[in-house]
Formats: C-alpha cells, structure tokens, sequence
C-alpha cells in the first residue's frame, strides 16, 4: 500500500517517512531532482522510501508514474508550486483530496480577499492592476479606490516575490513599472498594507472543524522587503486571545470553503483585530512542521498521512505532550554570487538552545535575489523554554555563522564579426 509524496517542502521527509510506516503505508517521492532533499534523504536509512525521478512540471508524466504505483491509497502534494497539479491528479485517480474549486482559491490571493472582504472579514478589497501596470493613465484612479499605505503584488506568489510596499505615489508608479517588467505566478494586484506584527497560524481543519496547533511569529526584514529573517514557535498568547484566533480561524476558513487538511494562515495583529495577508493550504515551510512536532511532542506529519488517506486524522482531539519551544533564523549571504561555503558552524556546539544548521542550498548554486526568500541559503535552528527564550538562542547562534559567495562570472564576449 502506497502514499505518493508530489514533491515536497525542503523539510519534513523524515517525519512522513515514520508517519506513513507507522500506518502501514510506504511512501514514495516523485521528485524531478533527488538533490533538492539531499539532507533529508541523508538522514534516511537506505530504502526508506521510493524515490522515483520524473519531470514533476510534466502533469502526464506524473500521472503515469501515479498508474505504476502499486496499491496507491493516496496523494501529498504540500508545495505551492504543485498544490492545483496534485489536486487535478488527486480527482483524477479517486485518491481522497480537498475539492480542485477551493485549492485553486486560496491559491489566489485576489479571490480569497475579496472572498473575506465579502464575509466581513477584512477591511479592505484587492483590486486588479494588470491594466494600470501597462497603461500609466489607468494608476491614479486605482490609487484612489486603494488608498494608502498599499501593497502591489502577485496573486499567485510565494516566498514574499514579488511584493512591493506603496506608502506614496512615487512608490505606486514605482512598483507598478516593476511589475509589468515581471514574469509573474499568477497576474499583479493591489491592497491595502495592514500595520503591525506578522504572525502565521499552524491550523488543521477536518471537516470543517479547525484546530489551532499554535502560532509562529514572523519577524521580517526592514521595509520596503519583505524578507523573512527569524521564526519562533509557539507565541505565547494569552488564553483569552488564544481562543478567540482560533474561532476567527474557523470562520476565515469556513467562508473558503476549506474544510480538510492543514493550513499555514499569514495574518498581521493590527490595531482593530487580525486580518489575513494570505492562506496557504498547507503545512508551514521552512522548519515550522519540524518546530512543530518537537514543540508539541508528536509527530504531526502522521495528521498529514491520514488525511491523505481519507481518513480523520487523530491529531485533531489528540493530547500534545509539548516540547521545547522553538525558533530559526535564515542564513543570508551579504551579497548575491555563487555559494562558496558557510563558515562559524563549529562555534554552534558551544552555544546554549542545541543549535544547528539546516542546510537548503548545495555549494555552486547561484543566489541572485536577496530581497526576498530565495535567497538564504540554510537555517540556524535552536530549542528555548520559551519562543522568546529560543529566539534570543537562535540569534545569537545566527551570529557567528556566515554564508559566503564569489561573483558571478562576467559574461563571456561573442565572437566580433566584420562589417
């Protein structure tokens, strides 16, 4: 009997792997580049799991990998960049799955404001800018449906690409001008910014029924980024407001339509309550799943093999054992090239919080882009009594390790050619 993993999030292999053996099933990855989980894999025992390469962006060619899966029972596909193409397939092959409708809306960040906006649940609309992004004579009147301060980005975007923060009208003929010079996921839009701290929600929704596993704190670059640079979990709320995020959880996603499985939910703590900056249908990447299952003592990823299988998963009404709590900082190089080495990790055992480093980039990859997350090139990880308390460990842990690059090569002349 077989679980197929459609891709995955960088970490997190481990765990599905122990989940799926401990529910009698055999997992299996289907992955155009085995090295893309080097570390994890590493940490396997051989013959842990099938790992089958196949191009993953061909949909046909993943299907027939699916049709050669003995016993396939059913379908993971936690990543952005596959969560519509495992959708499709799930329906495709009668693998259980939440409906294609309501994963291709949260996967638009236009249709789930404006989704909420209708609902009451922000105080602000999204408003297409593809044609103001082409036609200068178009920006001043969005401007003003919009206001200020504002967020120009892309609806269908990941890993904070993308995003270009308004506070006035240069920065909106700024970002505007950006966007239309850029491949996007999805199409450019705008919003209103919301002020305040970033926080995102760990959820797990069975039926429509949400759990609240606990809330990370996203502490991000300087503006106008927006950069991740530190995550902590669990935030230590009061109980009170504890348990009234977790009933606007349940609403946010009830008036989505999601009624199964995890979601990682981004919002920001303003001066008039919560509002949502994205839902993603999924587990937290990063190391949030792996802070989650040592913050709360289980093995969480066992929920997402369940669901996967059709089945309520017993996370739902289980008791946590708890953890140490948990926090990470992403390693940055201080300028874009080629990735040379990472050095001050042998200072990592003298530090208090069991650090350690977590790599996601391999030696000779280029890192071009250092606005955003595709930038940092591994994690350093570290446990505290407390987020706080873990935060201050991972930090200072943080600051003795460096990521280095070489430039890039100039680029190499054409031959001349005569007159």
């Amino acid at each position: 009997m077989s679980v197929v993993c459609l891709e995955s999030l960088t970490f997190g292999l481990g765990h599905l792997v122990r989940a799926a053996d401990g529910l009698g099933e055999r997992l299996r990855l289907l992955t155009r580049d085995p090295g893309y989980y080097a570390h994890e894999l590493a940490r396997l025992p051989a013959g842990a799991l099938d790992v089958v390469e196949v191009e993953t962006f061909d949909t046909e060619q993943v299907a027939a990998a699916l049709a050669g899966t003995p016993e396939l029972r059913g379908l993971i596909s936690s990543t952005d960049t596959w969560t519509l193409v495992g959708a499709e397939l799930a329906a495709r092959f009668g693998l259980p799955g939440l409906a294609t409708d309501v994963l291709r809306l949260t996967r638009d960040k236009v249709a789930v404001r404006n989704r909420l906006h209708a609902a009451g649940l922000t105080r602000g609309r999204a408003v297409e800018a593809a044609d103001a992004a082409h036609d200068p004579a178009l920006r001043a009147p969005l401007l003003k449906e919009v206001g200020l301060p504002a967020v120009v980005k892309d609806s269908a975007g990941t890993g904070s690409q993308n995003v270009f923060l308004v506070r006035d009208e240069d920065a909106w003929q700024t970002a505007l001008d950006a966007v239309a010079g850029r491949k996007l996921m999805g199409r450019p839009f705008a919003e209103p910014y919301f002020s305040g701290p970033l926080y995102s929600a760990e959820t797990l929704t069975w039926a429509g029924r949400t759990r609240l596993l606990g809330v990370s704190s996203r502490l991000m670059s300087p503006e106008p980024y927006f950069r991740e640079e530190i995550t902590a979990f669990p935030v230590a709320f009061p109980a009170g407001q504890q348990a009234d995020l977790e009933r606007w959880l349940d609403t946010v996603l009830a008036a989505l339509g999601y009624t199964d499985r995890f979601a990682h939910v981004e919002f920001v703590l303003t001066t008039t309550g919560p509002e949502v900056v994205e839902v993603n249908p999924r587990i937290g990447g990063a190391l949030v799943g792996e802070g989650l299952c040592r913050a709360l003592g289980v093995n969480v990823y066992e929920a997402m093999v369940e669901a996967a299988l059709g089945r309520r998963p017993g996370l739902l009404d289980a008791a946590l054992p708890g953890g140490p709590a948990v926090a990470f900082v992403l390693g940055y190089p201080a300028e874009p090239g080629t990735f040379t080495e990472v050095t001050g990790l042998d200072r990592l055992a003298d530090m208090p919080g069991a650090p350690a480093w977590y790599p996601t980039k391999r030696i000779g990859d280029p890192i071009e882009h250092l606005a955003d997350s595709r930038g940092y090139a591994g994690i350093v990880y570290a446990e505290g009594e407390s987020a706080e308390l873990a935060t201050h460990r991972a930090v200072a842990a943080a600051c003795g390790v460096r990521v280095h690059t070489a430039p890039f090569a100039p680029p190499v002349a054409g031959p001349a050619h005569d007159g």
